[in-house]
């Protein structure tokens, strides 16, 4: 069904890398939001107030917020599509994070709210309410087009790549798995007579499930706002293509910046051989950006490292090095490394070194302890270091 409304709504559905067509994904996912959240939520208050029930009328209400999210959606997606502008040169594709941000505050703020009012109604010990056949048809109604939603949503989070179509697809799990659990505890007062109120109770742990999945949701979009790493899948696929050109015998210094969906930049530093043709090195990297923008949609800027892979007293003594850090750590590398003889009781090794997060000693620390591997390799020995951070978290 989701395939058949995308391809009656949306032209050209599998140009997913149009913005134009990105945003008529994120449009027709806010609509059909609006649409169902509507239905559900004049019928819901409509049943709440017959029946007396805390849980249903709240439950509607979550619909209402619901469609101010998918609201939310539209907007977000329309003022992503924009293109970039003299205050935005990269465009304006961040603001669907932003967009997913205020989903999953909505979410809290309904989780909090439901909460408070089936505490207090479980402290007062008020009266369960009674439901009619009415209410119980709507509320397995429910279940089925809220999980409905999320499905639609989640195949056209997955198909764009959206942090905020995906937020909005858990929304709607979470409106589907709640209505079951009231589903549940209208099921046990029927047939069972208890001496507190299990529709307030159930409405504390439906708003407990609710918040849990408000707080991830807001940690996932404020990473990628604040700037998680890249996927592993995207690094493996840079460097596969980098390290295709046989002139590149290295890269390090990889960082991605994320500015939205379709909108990454990226830099990177390659190894050349010191004595290459610089015009044919060149000619190379441009191919290399050309080949990375034509299949991974990204733009990538190469800086050149000559090295000197011809001497063998650099290499040995450059793997002899690279191991013996590794006793420190075994994440940390090193890179650009050189070796300048100063005199016969003197040689400096210039090299940089990446420092992995979760070393917890200071570049001081870290530096005496590489001049001591070092000098156990060779006493005449002097380091020249510099510190990197990995960028890319893996």
């Amino acid at each position: 069904m989701t395939e058949l409304i995308v391809k009656l709504f949306i032209k050209n559905s599998d140009d997913i890398k149009d913005n134009t067509v990105r945003k008529a994904y994120g449009t027709l996912g806010g609509f059909v939001g609006i649409i169902c959240n509507l239905i559900l939520c004049v019928i819901k208050i409509t049943v709440g107030l017959i029946s007396g029930s805390i849980s249903i009328m709240a439950d509607g209400f979550n619909n209402l917020s619901d469609m101010g999210s998918s609201l939310i959606t539209i907007i977000g997606f329309k003022i992503a599509g924009k293109p970039a502008d003299k205050d935005h040169p990269f465009g304006h594709g961040r603001i669907e994070y932003i967009s997913a941000f205020i989903v999953a505050v909505l979410i809290l703020i309904v989780g909090v709210d439901l909460l408070e009012s089936s505490v207090s109604a479980l402290i007062n010990n008020s009266k369960a309410p009674t439901y009619s056949a009415l209410a119980i048809i709507v509320l397995a109604v429910s279940v089925l087009i809220k999980f409905w939603m999320f499905l639609f949503n989640k195949k056209l989070s997955n198909k764009i790549s959206s942090e905020v179509l995906f937020a909005t697809a858990k929304d709607s799990l979470n409106d589907a798995i709640a209505t079951a659990v009231i589903l549940l505890s209208v099921a046990v007062t029927k047939f069972v007579t208890l001496p507190f109120n299990l529709d307030a109770l159930m409405g504390i742990l439906v708003a407990l499930f609710i918040l849990w999945s408000g707080i991830n949701s807001a940690r996932d979009t404020l990473n990628e706002i604040l700037g998680k790493p890249p996927e592993k899948e995207l690094i493996e696929e840079l460097e596969s293509i980098i390290m295709s050109f046989k002139e590149f015998v290295g890269i390090h210094d990889l960082i991605v910046h994320n500015y939205g969906v379709g909108r990454q930049f990226a830099s990177v530093h390659v190894e050349v051989p010191q004595d290459i043709d610089i015009v044919k090195c060149h000619e190379q990297v441009d191919l290399c950006e050309k080949l990375v923008g034509e299949q991974l949609n990204l733009t990538l800027v190469i800086h050149m490292d000559p090295i000197d892979i011809n001497n063998e007293a650099v290499n040995d003594t450059k793997q002899k090095l690279s191991d013996a850090i590794k006793v420190i750590d075994e994440n940390l590398t090193l890179h650009d490394f050189r070796m300048t003889p100063l005199s016969e009781k003197r040689t400096n090794l210039i090299f940089d070194v990446v420092v992995p997060p979760e070393l917890k000693i200071s570049e001081k620390e870290l530096e005496e302890k590489i001049i001591t591997l070092a000098k156990l390799i060779n006493p005449i020995f002097e380091c020249v270091i510099t510190f990197d951070n990995d960028f890319c978290g893996h």
